[in-house]
């Protein structure tokens, strides 16, 4: 009888374990994983989220936040975008950003592709030395070097252009782009290059048909970090830009939207988040190569 007993407790005690390892297991997965990745979130996009409701805000709710809920929108309007688009050169402003943007980082990704292949490939004497020079180029703050780089705008008359923008940029993106490349490049088995050069390829050719076809996501890794810097850069375009017309987003809307003391924070908020939205489908178009440049090239 004792030993019947002491059985069904056991087996009544197998089976409320499972249920009770699945609560552990669900407060755990709760408190471990879902509450911190909800409060990354929610810190990740609460910036955008004012944005969003700020630039749908009549400027009564904006000054007025005892009558208001400031987390809320009462009575959205769109007169904040609708002044910024036609009573402003903001269209004018975005397309030069844009403009920008492609001209450095197209000339960022030739320049860092033939340095990092030749550093990595070449193999001449010094060529690491080489690499660990230009990265730490990288790390020269723009503070420093936009004084002497205005000298040599103004000297060659692209003072006030933006094709002033298209040639500095590439000074603070080749050097990143470089070092990230040389680290792809190095992924790829030199195998496949060794066998090309046996069949009579030359550099150019190897470049073009075998390495540059594996390195399709490196190329669109370093893609996307030039074009972000390019499009968020501040100081060089704030220095060498000084006509409105010709004036990119980050600096026109702080400084075109903002008369004295009064600031337009509908138009500013309206504007950054309108500034915002191609980078973010440039990520979102470009994402499965970037995280596919994480893992590396060709796995042997």
């Amino acid at each position: 009888m004792t030993d019947t007993v002491a059985q069904a407790s056991t087996v009544a005690n197998a089976k409320a374990a499972p249920d009770t390892m699945a609560w552990d297991s669900g407060l755990r997965r709760l408190m471990m994983i879902y509450l911190p990745l909800g409060c990354f979130v929610l810190i990740l996009l609460f910036p955008f989220y004012w944005m969003a409701i700020t630039s749908f805000k009549p400027n009564a709710e904006l000054m007025n936040y005892k009558e208001h809920n400031p987390f809320w929108i009462t009575s959205p309007t769109l007169a904040h975008i609708k002044h910024l688009l036609f009573d402003t050169a903001y269209p004018r402003w975005l397309w030069t950003t844009m403009l920008v943007a492609i001209g450095a980082t197209t000339l960022s990704l030739i320049a860092s592709t033939l340095a990092a292949y030749a550093i990595e490939r070449l193999r001449f004497r010094g060529s690491p030395y080489v690499g660990l020079g230009i990265y730490l180029a990288y790390l020269v703050p723009p503070s420093i070097l936009f004084i002497p780089l205005a000298t040599v705008v103004v000297q060659f008359g692209l003072f006030d252009s933006p094709l002033a923008l298209i040639l500095v940029y590439p000074t603070f993106l080749v050097p990143f782009c470089t070092w990230l490349l040389i680290g792809y490049f190095k992924s790829i088995p030199y195998e496949l290059e060794e066998c090309a050069l046996v069949d009579g390829a030359t550099r150019l050719q190897i470049l073009r048909r075998i390495t540059l076809p594996l390195a399709v996501p490196g190329l669109i890794s370093a893609g996307i970090f030039s074009f972000t810097l390019s499009w968020n850069e501040f100081i060089y375009a704030l220095a060498f830009i000084q006509s409105g017309a010709n004036k990119t987003v980050p600096v026109a809307i702080l400084t075109e939207l903002v008369t004295g003391d009064v600031y337009q924070w509908g138009a500013l908020m309206a504007g950054s988040l309108l500034g915002s939205l191609p980078v973010a489908i440039f990520y979102s178009l470009f994402v499965d190569y970037y995280v596919s440049s994480l893992t590396g090239a060709v796995k042997e």
